[in-house]
């Protein structure tokens, strides 16, 4: 990481991290601490949220370095796309990227891209060569801290959409994402288990 780099995320860190210690203070004026955090972190972004589906159950039937390996080739052939999409890449967990995108119709048209280079991908391999992928997308106010992490709502809502509800090649929003483009797009409405993201939205997508 560049050094720049580095110094401006931990200087985000440690300002998020003593605003936060003031806010534990007794008789502290929370709700204004909440305002001068929000006014230094608050940020509009997609938020997007991609999960390999079968990664558990897989690792235990073929081995978990083989799914190492199948982690590394999703990076391969995934963060090119982020790339000539414009998203940001925060960071990898696992076999999860969280990726920011400043445009949400950016956002939306990386997903169709990663998941139609998926399908030509995997078209001729036995399944468990494939990739497959479930992706999850928000769309609103976050906290941006440096570029080292995001927090929020849509944060939590695209978490949830592309690592818990989403199955191979689909690809999830918020109601919130939904209703932000005007570019054309089609989607369906479902209904999801999760009490605070009771409706969410399938994109159609042509593989």
């Amino acid at each position: 990481m560049p050094f720049r780099s580095r110094i401006t995320t931990s200087a985000s860190e440690d300002r998020l991290e003593s605003l936060l210690l003031e806010r534990m203070k007794p008789g502290c004026d929370k709700k204004e601490l909440d305002q001068r955090i929000w006014d230094l972190f608050g940020e509009k972004w997609a938020v997007m949220f991609t999960d390999l589906a079968g990664f558990s159950k897989g690792s235990e039937e073929w081995g978990i370095v083989h799914f190492l390996q199948t982690i590394l080739e999703s990076h391969r052939l995934l963060i090119p796309l982020i790339d000539e999409h414009d998203g940001i890449l925060i960071k990898t967990e696992a076999d999860s990227l969280l990726i920011i995108f400043r445009n949400p119709e950016k956002a939306i048209h990386c997903a169709m891209a990663m998941q139609g280079a998926l399908v030509t991908y995997n078209e001729l391999l036995p399944l468990e060569e494939q990739v497959q992928l479930c992706v999850g997308i928000g769309y609103g106010e976050i906290l941006r801290i440096g570029d080292s992490d995001v927090f929020g709502v849509e944060v939590n809502a695209a978490s949830k959409l592309g690592e818990d509800t989403a199955v191979a090649n689909e690809i999830l929003v918020t109601p919130n994402l939904k209703h932000s483009i005007t570019d054309s797009w089609h989607c369906e409405s479902i209904t999801t288990d999760h009490p605070a993201l009771p409706e969410a939205f399938r994109v159609l997508w042509k593989k």
